[in-house]
């Protein structure tokens, strides 16, 4: 008989990932693998059955190619002419957990489901965080 795995029923777990000289793309893909659950044999497209991650060291992320003069983010006010565009250095500079949760969320559902998933990124500048209670696991994302 099997189990139906809902998002009340399914086993969650916390990880901790170093962003220290890690590419945005690739880090943020694997995390948001993680996130929704997608490295579980329970998956399931419509339901929130995947893990907590905690980001640290957010400002040592790396870019490749042109991307660091390139990259921008933009944003609107509301008024006319209110948008404003943050450089990617600038916007390392100002909120450098911004760019790793930024990156995330784009590779989530857009939907209730998203906005969901997207509340299990903890992301950090430095080397700690307060969530040692949880006691999460260290997860490599080295390359293969």
């Amino acid at each position: 008989m099997t189990r139906f795995i809902s998002t009340q029923n399914a086993e969650r777990n916390w990880f901790v990932v170093d962003a220290k000289d890690q590419v945005l793309g690739r880090l943020a893909t694997r995390v948001a693998s993680i996130i929704r659950g997608k490295n579980k044999p329970a998956f399931s497209p419509n339901a929130d059955t995947g893990d907590f991650v905690v980001v640290i060291n957010a400002e040592k992320i790396k870019v490749t190619g042109k991307r660091e003069e390139l990259k921008t983010y933009s944003r609107h006010t509301g008024f006319p002419g209110g948008r404003k565009t943050l450089s990617y250095t600038e916007m390392k500079a100002r909120k450098p957990e911004f760019i790793i949760t930024n990156a995330v969320k784009g590779m989530l559902p857009k939907n209730r489901l998203g906005n969901q998933l997207i509340k299990k990124l903890k992301v950090y500048v430095g080397e700690e965080h307060p969530h040692k209670a949880q006691m999460p696991e260290t997860l490599s994302l080295m390359e293969k």
